[in-house]
């Protein structure tokens, strides 16, 4: 959950829940001091709190030490302390920070759960841990800086408790794009805007015009990048206007290898306008490419990408 400026974490698990607030700078980048009733809402989004609790019931083992960095309200850490012997729930966000531990007072397993006020890019346990829970995150990893805290956690983490790491929560994200027509008329009044749309869910005036084609696999156990960049090629399935990009992702939450299955969670998509609309037939190619680092304004992406439709052979 969490973020904030880069280097002052907090929870600024807005993220998808809370799509209104994208650019900005010092203190106030990525909403550290959103009001409190985002982080309640949060509560509210029966997707997200089943995914995370199924997977942290299935990782977390009784008598477990676990460590959340951006812990919001602190329901995850609290889920955790349902088995966990102690949970540090890391927080910046001073108004979080009294939320969570007046909201985990009023819970069986909230005293299992020591509140801690510091930053995520710093902040080590006194101890070592089994699980480490990061929910900071947005659509194609933009906004919150997962990656970022989380490869300064694992250097942090090493130094002081050797090269045996926790398991994470998420374990992996997968990425996908996929070129839409997107209806941008708003009882008559035009505009190309940012959208987020309920994942998996068919979407009135949205048009797949190719099926989603995975750009980016993150394993955040490995060594991470910032840096996304992607080139590829659709067969539209249909015609029309290209318009949009639409950015999916999908969380894997946990492996379960003796079911041969994963826990996974898809947040809300990521629709972003083209600056260059390109009308095309069914059966035409076209070449999608984007580049954007990973923390960063959605903006950065979309001035990043471009689609052309490649030549066909004689």
């Amino acid at each position: 959950m969490g973020g904030a400026e880069a280097g002052r974490l907090g929870r600024a698990g807005l993220a998808e829940h809370s799509p209104l607030v994208d650019e900005g700078s010092g203190e106030h980048y990525l909403g550290q001091f959103i009001p409190l009733h985002y982080h309640h809402n949060m509560l509210m989004d029966a997707n997200r709190m089943s995914a995370f609790k199924t997977a942290i019931d299935h990782v977390v083992f009784d008598g477990a030490k676990v460590l959340e960095l951006g812990g919001g309200t602190g329901v995850l850490s609290c889920l955790a302390a349902s088995r966990a012997s102690k949970v540090w729930c890391v927080e910046f966000n001073p108004d979080m920070v009294a939320e969570s531990r007046r909201l985990l007072a009023l819970n069986r397993d909230g005293g299992k759960v020591e509140v801690v006020h510091a930053d995520a890019f710093e902040y080590l346990p006194p101890e070592p841990v089994d699980v480490v829970i990061c929910e900071m995150i947005h659509g194609a990893m933009l906004r919150e800086k997962q990656v970022e805290v989380i490869e300064a956690f694992k250097e942090r983490y090493r130094k002081r408790h050797g090269a045996e790491l926790p398991i994470l929560i998420p374990e992996a994200v997968i990425m996908a794009v996929q070129p839409l027509q997107q209806e941008y008329d708003f009882h008559g009044f035009h505009a190309p805007i940012i959208q987020f749309q309920r994942a998996q869910v068919k979407q009135e005036g949205t048009v797949e015009l190719a099926q989603p084609s995975v750009y980016s696999t993150l394993d955040l156990l490995q060594p991470t990048s910032r840096n996304i960049r992607w080139s590829g090629r659709f067969v539209l399935e249909a015609g029309g206007t290209v318009n949009a990009l639409r950015f999916i992702t999908k969380n894997i939450l946990a492996v379960v290898p003796e079911r041969a299955t994963t826990i996974d969670w898809f947040i809300d998509y990521l629709v972003l306008p083209l600056a260059e609309p390109v009308a095309a037939r069914a059966g035409d190619v076209i070449e999608v490419s984007f580049h954007y680092v990973t923390g960063g304004s959605i903006r950065s992406l979309e001035r990043n990408m471009r689609v052309t439709i490649l030549p066909q052979a004689e």
